[in-house]
């Protein structure tokens, strides 16, 4: 059963679907590309999550089933079907996986779910998203936080969860596994390269528990052995360097289009012109060179897990 999902009560006695709540000023029958207004929380229904939601149900009521047997097979509450039939809550992998596997769709949901996992991302974020897809070479460098494509579930949760203004926990939800989902891209075929350079206060400022922590340190020094990501560490005593300016990454795609992207506030900016671009790559290699080698990165990050 999916850990989000394991605290929620599972209904009996109910063998007829969940009907979608009324909604004031739409009508049955409205299209799937429509957003709407769902759950009670004042959210857009993104229209890829209403047409998986559409999908689905056609899949399940063609295989007999209601969606509290599908519930049961699949291994999630009632509740949570519902809401993924009516567009209010994405699908997670997980979900999707044992959709497939009981339904039999040829793939149908699988091929959906990358775009549902998209719209589970911040506005502002999902141009520089569609770029990093098509990257080959990837460069990060952040002096507050791990980097996203680093963070373990809990890290992120306690980063989300913490956020002002407040988010409510679907939605909070949603961009851990949104983050966790992006992580596929350290591994994915063909192999980018990837470089992280964070501050030596990533590392000793604590996110969540002792534990958490601890969790954190042993992801990254495990993600540092991937052949294709190289992580470097930047010790408070270097003093003045470029990255003091603030986070940012840079990137360069297949066909050898270079962009640059930071953000602050939950605002975010990518920078395409060539003599912007040409600064960020400065930085970041000047910062790269000031920074502690990978094998001393390492030790740094062991020692200070050791100390917890």
């Amino acid at each position: 059963m999916d850990s989000a999902d394991s605290n929620q009560p599972r209904k009996q006695g109910s063998s007829t679907d969940i009907p979608p709540p009324r909604e004031p000023g739409v009508c049955a029958g409205t299209g799937a590309g429509r957003k709407r207004q769902g759950g009670g929380n004042g959210r857009d229904r993104p229209a890829v999550w209403v047409a998986y939601g559409r999908l689905l149900r056609l899949f399940r009521r063609r295989a007999g089933l209601t969606q509290e047997q599908l519930a049961e097979l699949v291994e999630y509450s009632l509740e949570q079907v519902a809401s993924i039939e009516q567009g209010r809550r994405p699908a997670k992998a997980k979900f999707t996986a044992a959709a497939e596997r009981v339904l039999n769709t040829g793939g149908v949901l699988e091929e959906l779910q990358e775009e549902v996992d998209f719209a589970k991302l911040p506005a502002f974020f999902r141009d520089f998203v569609l770029i990093e897809l098509e990257a080959v070479s990837r460069f990060d460098y952040d002096p507050l936080l791990v980097p996203g494509l680093l963070q373990t579930e809990e890290y992120a949760r306690a980063i989300f969860a913490s956020s002002t203004p407040v988010l409510d926990e679907a939605t909070i939800e949603d961009r851990v596994d949104a983050r966790i989902s992006r992580q596929k891209l350290l591994t994915k075929s063909p192999l980018a390269t990837f470089s992280f350079i964070i501050g030596e206060t990533v590392l000793r400022n604590p996110i969540g528990s002792r534990e958490a922590m601890l969790r954190q340190y042993e992801r990254l020094l495990t993600t540092a052995k991937l052949r294709n990501v190289e992580i470097q560490v930047v010790p408070h005593a270097t003093g003045f360097h470029p990255g003091l300016n603030g986070p940012m990454v840079t990137v360069e795609t297949a066909d050898h289009q270079r962009y640059a992207y930071f953000e602050s506030q939950g605002i975010g900016h990518v920078v395409s012109d060539p003599t912007e671009v040409s600064m960020f790559e400065l930085r970041y290699g000047k910062l790269r060179s000031q920074a502690l080698n990978v094998k001393e990165s390492a030790a740094f990050i062991e020692q200070l897990a050791g100390e917890q």
